[in-house]
């Protein structure tokens, strides 16, 4: 038959597809062994081990090497499930599968980017579609090889400055062992909404510096800012979930929230110098800031109110997974009484409708019995007094129109008597 034909033929396309889908996960790499680091790895050793190997095999580093290219896609990808908490769990527990690879981020290096995928980035940006971008190659190899101008920054000292785009301003800060032990906080904020990275570097046995935090700017009313918090004890840092897919399902993207909620890698600096870095993340114009490093001496009362109330945030965070289990298992006894609710009344309305045809087929009169029937037969009977109508109507019509006609014979003939005249006789 040409219906079993057809549905065989979808259903061997379907296998292919699903088979080349396997094929392509199975032929994925374990992203723990992308990049060299122990499946117990903290966020930063996975952080600093992906941007050791994403500047070797960087496109800016290795022109049309195909090996190197696809190296680096793979590193990326890697990088985007272990850096994400939720997509490392989901691989911890399923592997690939539990990942959809059609979705995942990826971090854009823009200064690898041409002019018109530049422009189609800056477009989606301005869309609303997260676009994670990462710092340029050039910036982290110039600081790797010690090939970079740091600015003296003093502290307590406020600096407003431009920065170019996909470049970066450095700055450098001599701390003592009293200002070490009681914190450092660096602040940089835009009055203009620009967006940039907030970036530490750590020095290198051979002069170089080496990125080790990184925070990109967050719109906070009328200004963008970011911060780095050295105060001796746990800091929290946190990103943000995806907007579009909280709008796809916002009680998922609600008790997923504080999610982001994670602790920064680097809690205290020791006394001496400490270099750090504003990156202009700009599609296409330099970015405005004001950047200061201070003592956080006086600010003690600060402290133990962003301890307090991180300490908050953490608690709500587990009472969150109980929550939503609680919520899930009430929202669908919800859903199930709402659709019995439904059911029920459209059952009793057809009970009371039945019933009440019983009751008007109790009579013996046959008008009443007419009017009294069901709803179809008097929507037909609606129909046929309609139809009479109209039918009388058009009767009415053709009387009408006859009438009409006979008149204007009768005009006729009035005005058309035909009159005989002998022209030969005189008048």
């Amino acid at each position: 038959m040409p219906g079993s034909k057809s549905k065989s033929k979808s259903k061997s396309k379907s296998e292919k597809g699903s088979g080349a889908k396997q094929q392509q996960q199975q032929e994925r790499r374990d992203p723990y062994e992308v990049l060299a680091v122990d499946r117990n790895a903290t966020d930063q050793q996975i952080k600093t081990a992906y941007r050791k190997m994403a500047l070797k095999y960087h496109p800016d580093k290795n022109g049309d090497d195909p090996v190197a290219a696809n190296m680096f896609k793979e590193v990326t990808f890697s990088y985007n499930i272990l850096s994400d908490p939720d997509k490392r769990r989901q691989y911890d527990n399923s592997g690939f599968q539990a990942i959809d690879g059609d979705n995942q981020e990826l971090e854009l290096d823009l200064s690898s980017l041409n002019t018109v995928n530049t422009v189609f980035a800056a477009l989606f940006s301005k869309l609303g579609v997260p676009i994670k971008t990462t710092v340029s190659a050039t910036v982290l190899e110039e600081a790797l090889n010690g090939a970079v101008t740091v600015n003296e920054l003093k502290l307590g000292q406020s600096v407003v400055r431009k920065v170019e785009k996909q470049t970066a301003d450095f700055y450098s800060v001599q701390i003592t062992e009293k200002e070490a032990r009681l914190g450092l906080v660096c602040r940089v904020h835009s009055s203009n909404k620009s967006k940039f990275k907030l970036l530490y570097f750590e020095q290198e046995e051979n002069g170089g510096l080496s990125l080790a935090l990184q925070e990109d700017s967050i719109r906070t009313g009328k200004v963008t800012s970011a911060g780095m918090f050295f105060l001796g004890f746990t800091v929290y840092r946190f990103e943000q979930s995806n907007s579009a897919s909280a709008a796809k399902d916002p009680d998922s993207a609600f008790f997923k929230k504080l999610d982001g909620f994670q602790p920064c890698e680097i809690n205290e600096l020791k006394a001496g110098t400490h270099v750090f870095a504003v990156y202009g993340d700009n599609f296409f114009k330099s970015a405005s800031y004001t950047i200061e490093v201070i003592c956080a001496e006086p600010f003690s009362e600060e402290k133990e109110k962003l301890k307090d109330v991180e300490a908050k945030i953490i608690t709500k965070r587990a009472e969150l997974s109980k929550f939503e289990s609680e919520y899930r298992e009430v929202l669908a006894k919800f859903s199930e009484m709402t659709s019995r609710y439904a059911q029920e009344m459209q059952t009793i309305d057809e009970l009371l409708s039945e019933r009440n045809t019983i009751h008007a087929a109790y009579t013996m009169n046959p008008a009443l019995k007419r009017n009294s029937s069901t709803s179809k037969v008097k929507n037909s009977a609606k129909g046929l007094t309609s139809e009479e109508d109209e039918e009388g109507s058009r009767k009415e019509k053709k009387e009408k129109d006859k009438e009409r006609v006979k008149d204007r014979l009768r005009k006729k003939k009035w005005f058309n008597i035909p009159v005989k005249m002998d022209r030969k006789k005189p008048c």
